[in-house]
């Protein structure tokens, strides 16, 4: 008695096209979220002490600089994942770059704003400016431990359990 199989196979094909598409799955992800907080805090801490009417003194200046340039430089790295132009440029360790800049944004944003809220005497702009710092002090500690997680993580084994 003659039997029969059938088999039937289904492929599945996802095709990618790096030319030009925008990859708004990064927006969604948890690692695009937190740029956008850290972005969007920066921002707003730069906003309250320079529109604030009493940033005169060089402290001040100093935490403008500061949060001017992390917001532009955290500003570049999500324009660069949601176009996807870190896989074309593979001269630069882009982790790497980020951690980095996540590390020494940290700690200057925290030095900026311990010295803004010192200096603060009780202004609300000021205050306002030094917390807004701090979030972003924060979320900038919580990408480091989220970049290192996924770049120095637990290595699997070849031991099976």
């Amino acid at each position: 008695m003659p039997h029969t199989i059938v088999t039937t196979t289904t492929t599945t094909s996802t095709s990618t096209s790096d030319g030009g598409c925008l990859n708004l799955g990064y927006v969604r992800s948890l690692q695009g979220l937190l740029k956008i907080a850290q972005v969007v805090a920066l921002l707003i801490a730069f906003l309250c002490v320079h529109c604030s009417r009493y940033s005169g003194g060089s402290a001040y200046r100093y935490f403008e600089v500061v949060t001017l340039w992390f917001f532009v430089a955290f500003l570049i790295f999500l324009v660069m994942h949601i176009l996807r132009l870190q896989s074309k440029m593979m001269c630069i360790n882009w982790t790497l770059m980020e951690f980095l800049h996540y590390a020494i944004g940290a700690v200057l944003v925290f030095i900026a704003s311990i010295v803004v809220a010192v200096k603060s005497g009780q202004i609300s702009d000021l205050v306002a400016g030094s917390v807004f710092g701090f979030i972003a002090t924060f979320l900038l500690a919580v990408s480091i431990w989220m970049s290192y997680k996924i770049t120095c993580g637990s290595q699997p084994t070849g031991a099976a359990v």
